[in-house]
């Protein structure tokens, strides 16, 4: 039903983060890809950006960022990417966490335009 590509920024630092979260990862984005609404609980808007996060609760909160590639409402695109990843500390992670996605998501698209 959707497609979902993995960065490779992303796979090192699910890669990195151990089985538990490594595990989680490859579980949600199996139900992602399956179901086309999909709960808050694991996906969401951020404010004030075209991205999404996908949560991750594996004892610290771990986000993974998530553009919808072909429409700007998650649970009606057909395929999407996730971007990057970071560990969430304070509301100030995202800000970073953005801005490594948005430098991710325009190579992503200059390589997939060949």
């Amino acid at each position: 039903m959707r497609d979902i590509d993995i960065t490779e920024n992303c796979l090192n630092f699910v890669d990195s983060q151990g089985t538990r979260v490594s595990d989680k990862f490859f579980q949600l984005i199996e139900v992602i890809g399956e179901v086309k609404i999909v709960h808050s609980n694991f996906i969401k808007k951020i404010k004030n950006s075209r991205f999404y996060e996908l949560r991750i609760k594996a004892g610290n909160e771990y986000r993974i960022m998530i553009f919808a590639i072909d429409h700007l409402n998650f649970s009606e695109c057909t395929k999407a990417v996730c971007l990057n990843g970071f560990l969430k500390k304070s509301n100030k992670d995202y800000v970073k966490g953005i801005k490594q996605a948005e430098k991710i998501l325009e190579e992503y698209l200059k390589s997939s335009e060949l």
